[in-house]
């Protein structure tokens, strides 16, 4: 398989390794999730009259472990070492070292002066890297031909992951299982198929989650695929202790375990509920008893009601209920809960005169109307048109009215003639 299409950043690789130890834009800061900070980095402590001489190194993913430098060896964060494995070598990359990996060593319980504690070859050569990425281009593969395997076998067990070893000599499948699996036939026909050593390590869902990865329902990725190294326990306390609905497909994750972030404010929701009041104790006002319906940790407020008025809640800051509760032991019955009410104290609100550090300030600007510079001879000429209009108007009815007249005269002429001859012809007669 061509090595450029091989993701390295589960290593911890930013782009691919070359042959020549020059990885100065190999692996940086951000390439690997579980990339660690070296925060001690410039302080050089000496225990002893030796610098400590253990550097914690990264594999494929989650895997981690510390390894010894030899004496005449010096390494740095970032350098493709080649380490002790059994059998043979392992390739890694050094992710801690110094003072950071000592106090690493101790957060862990490992012994740095152990044994047990293996250590590096040596830095990795062209030949080591070479074969390296040769291995690494043959997981995918690996990983697809086990899964075929597995399913002709009718196994129930799903292959997650497969990690080579640096050297190709042994490689790693990483699967999970709701119940006890015999895999005995599975292994030898994998060793058969590829020729390699095979070792069978189990995880569980939530490592599974972060090895494939995915998108949460914030719409973020998650967190056990983008920063989390470590899995605590999640239990519905703490959905009760921050007032969450235990409803199991809400509260659940992609694994379909409990979510993670259900502990991330978990502390915060317990410090702040020793301030609130018992909400087990009714309220007792001469209106009538009230008994607890909810509560906002975060915001300090209780909401109560009657219990004549069931479905009528009434806003109560934590304060105010303690007020009551300790006049209801001094046997003071207020006259109701409504003048306790919590109001919100107005803020004062500062206008923003200039404006440039509003990030909305271009979402709702109006669109300016253009001017129209031939708006006014518009007007101009459509004022000429109608007063045109106009005097043609009051021509036609003029000329019309002269007709009419002119027409009348000479009808009121006609008739007198006519009388005047009828006149002349009778007096002839």
């Amino acid at each position: 398989m061509n090595s450029e299409t091989v993701d390295y950043r589960a290593t911890g690789c930013c782009r691919v390794p070359g042959e020549v130890q020059i990885n100065e834009n190999t692996t940086q800061h951000g390439c690997c999730k579980l990339d660690s900070y070296n925060w001690l980095e410039d302080i050089d402590t000496l225990i002893g009259d030796q610098k400590f001489n253990c550097v914690e190194v990264r594999f494929k993913n989650s895997r981690k472990d510390f390894f010894r430098i030899p004496d005449g060896l010096s390494v740095k964060y970032g350098d493709i070492v080649a380490v002790e494995a059994s059998p043979g070598h392992d390739i890694g990359i050094v992710s801690l070292s110094g003072e950071t990996a000592r106090l690493q060593m101790l957060k862990k319980n490992k012994n740095p002066y152990s044994d047990d504690i293996k250590k590096i070859y040596r830095k990795a050569r062209s030949m080591d890297i070479d074969k390296w990425m040769h291995a690494r281009g043959l997981e995918k593969d690996t990983m697809v031909r086990a899964r075929r395997i597995v399913n002709n076998l009718q196994l129930e067990m799903k292959i997650n992951d497969v990690e080579y070893q640096g050297d190709g000599t042994k490689a790693i499948f990483y699967y999970t299982a709701e119940d006890r699996v015999d895999f005995r036939q599975l292994i030898k026909i994998l060793a058969e198929e590829f020729r390699v050593r095979i070792e069978m390590k189990q995880i569980g869902v939530r490592q599974e989650s972060g090895r494939l990865g995915g998108i949460g329902p914030c719409g973020r990725e998650l967190c056990c695929a983008s920063w989390m190294s470590k899995f605590k326990s999640v239990s519905t306390i703490s959905a009760r202790i921050q007032n969450l609905s235990l409803n199991p497909q809400k509260l659940a994750g992609q694994c379909g375990k409990l979510k993670c972030c259900l502990n991330f404010e978990q502390e915060i929701y317990a410090e702040e509920l020793e301030f609130f009041p018992d909400t087990h104790r009714n309220l007792f006002t001469k209106q009538g008893e009230a008994f607890f319906r909810k509560m906002d940790v975060l915001k300090g407020m209780m909401w109560y009601s009657y219990t004549d008025k069931p479905e009528v809640f009434i806003a109560l800051h934590r304060d105010a209920v303690q007020e009551i509760i300790d006049k209801n032991e001094e046997k003071i019955i207020p006259e109701s809960l409504e003048n306790f009410t919590y109001t919100e104290e107005e803020t004062i609100q500062f206008d923003n005169v200039i404006g440039q550090d509003d990030l909305s300030r271009f979402d709702n600007v109006k669109p300016k109307r253009r001017k129209n510079r031939n708006g006014r001879n518009n007007n101009q000429k459509s004022k000429k048109n109608s007063q045109k209009a106009g005097d043609r108007n009051a021509r036609n009815q003029k000329g019309n009215r002269q007709r009419n007249t002119g027409g009348g005269n000479r009808n009121n002429n006609r008739n007198s003639r006519n009388r005047n001859n009828q006149r002349n012809k009778n007096n002839k007669g």
